[in-house]
Order: C-alpha cells, then sequence, then structure tokens
C-alpha cells in the first residue's frame, strides 16, 4: 500500500525582488497533504498563504525547495509540463468566481477539458451534466453568469473545478465575495465534496470556516507555524498596534 502523501512541501521558499528589495513571501515552508484530507490556510493579510496556493496550483513557482505532487518534483517541470499537470490533477476555485461573462453556465464548466488532447464532446457533456448535478444547478445550465446572484455563480465555480475530476481542489478565499448566508451555503458544500472523497486545500481569513476543516495550518511572515506560536505572537502584534497608531499621530 502506498502511504506517501498527495502533496509534500520541503522547504519551500519564495522570493520577490524588486527596485533591490528582496522580500521573503516564503521561508521554508515544509507540509503534507493526504488524500481526501481537507486542510485550511489561515493567518493575516501578507503573511504569504495566497503566495502558497499559488505554489500548490502551479501558477508561480519557488525559489527554494521541492514541491512533491503524486510523488513527482512538479515545481521543476516546465512550463508546458506544468500547465499540462495543472490541468489534469488540480481545480481552482476563486474568491471573484472567474467565469466568462459571455458564455453560458454549461459553456464555463466544459472549457478546462477542451485544452484536453483526450477531448470528446459527447464525454464532456456528460461529465458538465454530472457536476451540475453535484452542486445543485442543473436547472441553471443555459444562463449566463449575470443571471445568477454571487452564491450561484459560486456554485458554477466550483462545478468547473471538479469537472476534470482534479486530484486536489485549491479554494482562495471561497466565500470572500459572498454574505453569510450563501458563504454558509458553499461551505456546506465543499464539506459535502470533501465526504465524497475530494481533497481540499483552502485559504480563508475566517478563523470559523477554517475550523470546519480536519486541520489548520497557520501562516505567519512566510513560515508555517503551530497555533501556540500564532496566537502568542497575533497577541504581541494586537498590543503593539495601539503604540505604532499613536506614533504616526
Amino acid at each position: 500500500m502506498n502511504h506517501e502523501p498527495l502533496i509534500r512541501l520541503e522547504g519551500l521558499g519564495k522570493v520577490f525582488h524588486t527596485d533591490e528589495v528582496e522580500t521573503h513571501a516564503l521561508s521554508g515552508v515544509s507540509l503534507d497533504i493526504a488524500a481526501g484530507d481537507f486542510v485550511a490556510i489561515t493567518g493575516p493579510s501578507g503573511c504569504g498563504k495566497s503566495t502558497l496556493l499559488s505554489m500548490l496550483g502551479l501558477l508561480d513557482s519557488p525559489s527554494s525547495g521541492r514541491f512533491l505532487l503524486d510523488g513527482t518534483d512538479v515545481a521543476g517541470l516546465d512550463l508546458r509540463s506544468q500547465a499540462q499537470v495543472r490541468n489534469a490533477k488540480i481545480g481552482f476555485i476563486f474568491q471573484a468566481f472567474n467565469l466568462i461573462a459571455d458564455l453560458t453556465v454549461a459553456e464555463n464548466i466544459v472549457l478546462p477539458l477542451t485544452f484536453r488532447s483526450d477531448y470528446r464532446r459527447d464525454v464532456a457533456e456528460r461529465r458538465v451534466r454530472d457536476v451540475l448535478d453535484q452542486v445543485g444547478m442543473s436547472h441553471r445550465h443555459r444562463h449566463y453568469p449575470g443571471q445568477l446572484s454571487g452564491g450561484q455563480q459560486q456554485r458554477v465555480a466550483v462545478a468547473r473545478a471538479l469537472v476534470g475530476e482534479p486530484r486536489i481542489l485549491l479554494a482562495d478565499e471561497p466565500s470572500g465575495n459572498l454574505d453569510s448566508r450563501n458563504g454558509e451555503a458553499v461551505m456546506q458544500l465543499l464539506e459535502q465534496l470533501n465526504r465524497e472523497g475530494a481533497t481540499l486545500c483552502m485559504v480563508t481569513h475566517d478563523p470559523a470556516f477554517a475550523r470546519r476543516a480536519h486541520r489548520v495550518v497557520h501562516m505567519l511572515d512566510g513560515r508555517v507555524v503551530d497555533e501556540d506560536t500564532f496566537e502568542r505572537l497575533r497577541g504581541e502584534e494586537d498590543k503593539l498596534m495601539p503604540l505604532l497608531q499613536e506614533s504616526d499621530s
């Protein structure tokens, strides 16, 4: 039996260079994600959580370290090979939905499949029907994004992420553009997908949503820290903030 994690990050680092300034967005991040896991990544703005999600989605490459997906170091692949892995194994759910306004719901969902070498229209159409049923949006397949509520658009975005049967779903603040009722509905949908076997990695600033994952990864200053360290450093930061505000006034 293979006990290797689906994803393994080993000492992942990311450095940005701008105008002779060196910014360490990620420093020595190591993390395992098992198949069927539900991981929440949380932390304050600028802590590196969105950069980490970009690395996991092969939207950016690390400056150092290794990223193993299904046992293969994908960080070292060329851009074409990374794009193929991304399309075959990774599904994205964005805060802003990122649906194409002049395509119908069904056309938006099928789009990732059209870039595959084994694309067949009949198979793709069946798959679109399946994922629309899964997210409860079959009755809206001919509508355009502008005709849908925010919660409905996010359900369509989830269906698009699912259509290629990815190995992992990456969700970037999936409830961030929604009111509390629709945000709760999307969270319930993600939990349902996880119970059905989907592997999920979600970035969120909402502690209540983070606690609904199997595991919470806390980030500060580009590093993964344990919960006790996270709470202690956040407490020190909260104490310093009024002093900094007084010095600025």
